[in-house]
This record gives C-alpha cells, structure tokens and sequence, in this order.
C-alpha cells in the first residue's frame, strides 16, 4: 500500500527522465491489483521515464519491454547474465530456467487433488468478528491443503493468523465465539519467513538437527579417539576445538567508524572456523571446517551411506535450497530460503503430531521454479496427515489447494465477508476477484474450470 501511495505521488509530479527501480512490488497484491499496478507503470513509463523492476511475477515478466535474466542457479550457482530481451527471446533460451517456465507453466494439479467431502472432519469457525471480519463463519477441511484467497485488505490474515492460529495455540477462543474441531489438531505452528537465528552461529546444519550426529562420526575417528576428543570438540560454539581467533565464525568484523562494518573470512583459521589441532582430524578425506564449507548437493553424495544426515540433506535439495552451504551463516538466508529451511525441519519429523501450519504468503520472493518446489513441500506435509494453511495470491498455489476460503469482495469495510468456499475447479463467481482471476487462468493453463 505504501509503495502504491508513492507511485500514486509520482503519476501526479510529471517528472521525465527519471529511471525508478522498484523491488519487487507486487508483493503482497492479489491478481486484481496487480493489473491496476502494472497499469499505473505503463503510465509512468509512457511520460518518458525508465523503469528498473525486479521481479519473479510472471505477468510483469511478459509485459516488459527488456528483460536481463540472471542465473542460471542460484548463490554460488548464479551471477551470470543468462540472456536478454523480451519474454518470446527468453523462452528460446535452454539455459534459463525462467525462460524455461515462460513457455511451459505449471500444469495444475500437480498430483491428484485430495477429495473433499460432508464426511471429512473440518475445523469450522464460527462467528468471527475481529478487525473488518463481519461475524463470519468459516470451515478449513483437516488434512487438506487449504487457501485462504482474497483482495489485499479483505481480511485473510485476521482470519487465519489473528482468529484461527492465536484460538488454537492458546486453546480459547480469540476473536469468534468458538472453533469446532479443534481438539483434532495436536499442534499448530506459524511458519513465516523470519530469520532461522539472528547471530551468525546459526546455521541451516545446526537448525535442521543434523550437524550433531556430523560431528559424532568425526568423533568415532581412530584419530579423535586416541586424543580423547568427544563430540563436543567439533563444535564451532565451544571453546576447545574452535578457533578462537574469531571464536568459531570463521569471519571477523572491522569496524570502519563512520562506515559500515566489513567483515573478512578470519587470518587464524582460513574461514574453516576450527583451530589447526581440531583440522589435523580427517573423516573420508575431509575436514570437519571443510565439511561446514560443503554445498548442500556435495553433502548429499558425500553422506549418501548416513540414513538420517542423507535424508535431511535431500530434503534441502528437494526444496531447491542445493546451493546452499551447511555453515552458511542464517542472518545471510533470505526470507524464502529461511522459510523453506524451516519447512525441511517440519519435514524431517513428520508424523510425530497432526499439526496445522499456517503460512502468510509463502511464495514472496520465490522464482516461478522455487513455486513448484514450495508446492511439491506443502504436499508432503499434507500427505503425512497434516493440515496446511497458506494466505496467498499466487494462483499457482491457489490452483494446488484443495479447497478454498475466499474474503471480500473488496478490501476494508468492504471486505470481510467468506464470498466463496469450495474446490479450485470453479466457474467464475459475480463478486469474487478471486474465483474469476483463478478460472481465467486454469483455462489458460489447459485446465477447464468445472461449472
């Protein structure tokens, strides 16, 4: 909305010449809004001006007049300028993976949609009245994969984050008269996109639990154990085996006074965040600060015959996050790379609880490819019994859903009323933006809304 405030304030100034660089800002939009925004850049574009955007969304993408693609991975895998020019010279590219996703989108549903009948359990809010929700009433199927859809403002968050979640995490009811069903629900969990740890020891090895049973086998080594080293020296958070040059960071920050910090990989250690004793220990070949230095696909080979180090590891892959190294310091992750990350660790103990997780637009800031691995995750956690929850306006998600919960019409004190509720195979509904936006699409993408 601020961003819009201040593209409004620049249609209105008349400047000329002036180049605007936008971060990514359809953020957050839903289908409507995003063509009214994509309609007030044109405008600014057409009185002489230069726009630089930043984007993942598909509509920008084939609207531009240039686009430079960047790739063809991503981190160490990327910085490359893959190819430049409209969206048709893109898709003649094999190299660029949007290129790739221009000319064949995903095809929906991605695998059988999960039935959902009057027999199944639901979770059924009942009288909601928080914020500009109007006393409703609404019912999320358990075990499903479930949208809450909506024009921004209308009133998807109050709903899932400020009634549903906050009424099943303090077990009372919060902002309705009560939530039927709860008691199926063992756990329930907000998976957002927040750092994973704010200091630079945490890591995605020492998140996801597997880096202690890594540093248990180089423990078991012949070396360490004639020295009579535990575990607990191959930890970068404790003194003894770290270095504590730079107290097992492996960086060291200088400040520059007036300035910003610098910071530079540790002269004492190299970067491998262990001093020389704890380095001198080899397992299969490698050190334990090497084995931090890893990529995510190096390790999967590299732990292939460890069932439970493979298995998160391969979870990292899966989720597209391969590129990453397993000491990569979190406050370095960006907020899908955290949020996937946390969605592994999720993974990683499946089963233990049926657990609803609600996600608050999980696909901000994720490539058209890094959707499908998103999607093919949710999948997984539905799959093994449990109930996910996502607020979203990409209709490649809303397209997977198993049922839908639609807000509106509109934003405000026009919205907060369930104008929808149903499966994605839809016809196009009077008053919702969303079904409308969701069956045009379907039909574009070869799948025919059902009436």
């Amino acid at each position: 909305e601020a961003q819009r405030i201040r593209l409004a304030a620049q249609l209105g100034s008349n400047l000329r010449g002036v180049c605007y660089i936008l971060d990514e800002p359809t953020i957050g939009l839903h289908h409507r809004d995003n063509q009214i925004l994509l309609g007030v850049l044109e405008k600014l574009e057409a009185k002489g001006n230069t726009l630089v955007v930043v984007e993942h969304d598909e509509d920008t993408i084939r609207r531009a007049h240039h686009v430079i693609d960047l790739g063809p991975g991503a981190g160490r895998l990327g910085g490359r300028v893959i190819g430049s020019g409209d969206a048709e010279d893109l898709m003649q590219l094999p190299d660029s993976v949007t290129g790739r996703f221009l000319k064949a989108p995903l095809r929906h549903p991605l695998q059988p949609r999960r039935a959902v009948a009057r027999k199944n359990f639901f979770l059924e809010v009942r009288k909601a009245r928080l914020h500009n929700l109007r006393s409703i009433d609404a019912r999320i199927p358990l075990g499903r994969l479930v949208a809450i859809t909506g024009v921004s403002g209308s009133g998807k968050s109050t709903l899932a984050r400020d009634v549903l979640y906050e009424s099943l995490f303090h077990k009372s009811s919060v902002g309705c008269k009560t939530i039927k069903g709860a008691k199926a629900i063992e756990r329930v969990l907000e998976v957002d996109q927040t750092p994973i740890g704010k200091t630079p020891r945490s890591c995605p090895a020492t998140y996801v639990g597997f880096w202690d049973a890594i540093r248990r086998l180089f423990a078991d080594t012949a070396e360490a154990r004639m020295r009579g080293w535990s575990a607990s020296r191959f930890s970068f958070n404790t003194r003894g085996g770290r270095c504590e040059s730079c107290e097992g960071q492996g960086l060291k920050k200088i400040e520059m006074s007036f300035l910003p910090d610098v910071k530079v990989a540790c002269e004492a250690c190299g970067g491998l965040r262990f001093n020389p004793e704890t380095l001198a220990v080899h397992w299969r070949g490698k050190t334990v600060g090497e084995v931090l230095g890893m990529s995510v696909d190096e390790a999967v080979e590299f732990f292939s015959a460890h069932a439970s180090t493979h298995r998160a590891l391969r979870l990292l892959q899966d989720v597209g996050l391969g590129y990453l190294t397993l000491g990569q310091q979190s406050p370095t992750l960006s907020g899908g790379e955290a949020q996937r990350i946390k969605l592994v660790t999720e993974l990683a103990k499946a089963g233990a609880l049926k657990t609803l997780y609600i996600l608050d637009e999980p696909t901000v800031g994720l490539h058209m490819a890094d959707v499908e691995k998103l999607l093919r995750v949710l999948h997984r956690l539905v799959d093994a019994g449990n109930t996910v929850v996502v607020i979203e306006h990409n209709l490649d998600v809303i397209a997977e859903a198993d049922w839908i919960v639609d807000l509106g019409p509109e934003g405000g004190d026009g919205g907060g009323r369930v104008v929808f509720e149903g499966t994605p195979e839809l016809s196009p509904r009077g008053d919702s933006h969303s079904c409308r936006a969701l069956a045009e699409f379907l039909t574009q993408r070869g799948n025919s809304p059902t009436p």
